[in-house]
């Protein structure tokens, strides 16, 4: 049967309906491909550049490079303040006009950061001028995930929501393997010309992408889920109030879910390209090997998705917890070896599979934990704050910890830490989508079908 025979066949609405979501995918995806290309610019460059030309502290590079990570803090700190903003938003005004409001800032504040002179140029005022543009991408970040996530989520058919969800991380990833790519063509430039105009030429080049993600932006609908629910329902005033009034524990559950995932995955980022530098391995190996690992990820994470609505969130995102804890040691013992195979081994045991494994599993699980109308609060709350005394933090604190221990252990104990608080968070969670949910939705789009 030709496609214009089954389209013939097909109700118009499930058309429609199908329009819509494929629409929202794709518009969430990429444009989380290039907020998230911006956004991670920051870490690589802290890790390669930023301790030199903006905080030259002391004689140990690692001086520095912690100087650096304390700017990459600050956007974190930044995100819960985002997250409190852009969910008031979101939830009284919608998806669509966070997304878009996300995107313009964290573009203008990337191709400013490619602007900046260096401390040699200004002094104190190029570092002053870099954390509060860092500031600016924090905020944006703080709404662009839970924007793009519930933007799938609430649009996506219940049987398939957490295939579909898992879209949107995969683009974060994406997003990675660009920048990752772009500072890895301007290392092949003479050391002189990187560090003097060569690295900024992956931060100039977002101008170009933010303005195509503005355009795509423009043209996608608002979410089914919060557009049916606007239709019958009073939006909150003031939905970050009513939130924490109404669901303090499943705030926490999202707090808990994100702590451990998002410290471990700045760790397997921004730390191990510092950490190679600190050990002599070349910086376009750890580069080559999170790119790689990076692209991986996605299937992996689309797998988990997909695997979720077949038995459920709980058990899969435990099994990329219990991951997280088992895999610490390995991957500083094969990162540290100094053989290239080892080296990118670790990087796809870390990224690939482990993260690949969580960051499948989180979308719709956490989406899931809060009611429509004070979804986008909630996640804003308890994913943002996480991501600060998590991820934010995380590789000032195992950069802090090598350059105390001159030992990768004491960062391997701290990842076995947090995996154990991600594996109790876990525990401690509720199933959202059992077997019952999960037969009726099925049921259900068979009925569309």
């Amino acid at each position: 049967m030709n496609s214009d025979a089954t389209a013939a066949l097909t109700p118009l609405p499930a058309l429609r309906r199908t329009s819509k979501v494929r629409r929202a995918v794709t518009t969430a995806v990429l444009g989380q491909i290039l907020e998230w290309y911006d956004f991670f610019l920051y870490g690589t460059a802290a890790a390669l550049v930023f301790g030199k030309l903006f905080f030259p502290v002391g004689s140990d590079p690692l001086t520095g490079t912690i100087a650096a990570f304390g700017g990459f803090t600050v956007g974190f700190i930044a995100r819960p303040i985002g997250g409190v903003l852009c969910g008031h938003i979101g939830d009284r005004y919608g998806r669509k006009t966070v997304m878009m409001l996300t995107l313009l800032v964290m573009g203008t504040a990337t191709v400013c950061m490619g602007l900046l002179p260096t401390y040699q140029q200004i002094g104190i005022a190029a570092p002053v001028m870099l954390v509060l543009l860092r500031i600016l991408q924090g905020l944006a970040a703080g709404g662009e995930w839970s924007g793009s996530i519930l933007l799938i989520y609430e649009s996506a058919p219940a049987s398939k929501r957490g295939a579909l969800a898992a879209w949107s991380p995969s683009g974060a990833a994406f997003g990675f393997v660009l920048s990752t790519t772009a500072f890895l063509l301007v290392q092949t430039l003479s050391p002189s010309d990187f560090h003097s105009w060569g690295w900024r030429v992956p931060f100039l080049c977002s101008a170009v992408l933010v303005a195509l993600g503005l355009w795509m932006r423009r043209s996608v609908d608002e979410s089914a889920e919060f557009a049916e629910v606007k239709a019958t329902r009073r939006a909150s005033r003031m939905p970050i109030v009513e939130v924490l009034r109404q669901c303090p524990r499943e705030v926490l559950t999202v707090f808990g879910l994100r702590f451990g995932e998002g410290a471990a995955s700045y760790i397997f980022f921004a730390f191990s390209i510092a950490y190679s530098q600190f050990i002599g391995i070349k910086s376009s190996w750890v580069l080559g090997g999170l790119t790689l690992s990076m692209l991986l990820m996605i299937p992996v994470s689309l797998l988990m998705g997909r695997l979720t609505d077949k038995i459920g969130r709980k058990p899969v995102y435990l099994a990329g917890a219990i991951a997280m804890v088992l895999v610490a040691y390995p991957y500083f013992t094969l990162l540290g070896s100094g053989v290239l195979w080892k080296v990118i081994a670790a990087l796809v045991l870390a990224n690939s599979i482990t993260l690949g494994i969580l960051e499948g599993a989180q979308p719709a699980f956490i989406s899931e934990l809060l009611p429509v109308h004070l979804r986008f609060s909630g996640l804003g709350i308890g994913r943002e704050i996480s991501s600060v005394l998590g991820g934010g933090l995380s590789p000032m604190v195992a950069t802090a910890l090598l350059a105390h221990y001159r030992s990768a252990a004491p960062v391997a104990i701290y990842l076995v830490v947090l995996g154990l608080i991600t594996v109790i968070a876990t525990c401690l969670a509720p199933e959202t989508f059992p077997k019952a949910l999960r037969i009726q939705a099925q049921r259900k789009e068979q009925d569309n079908a």
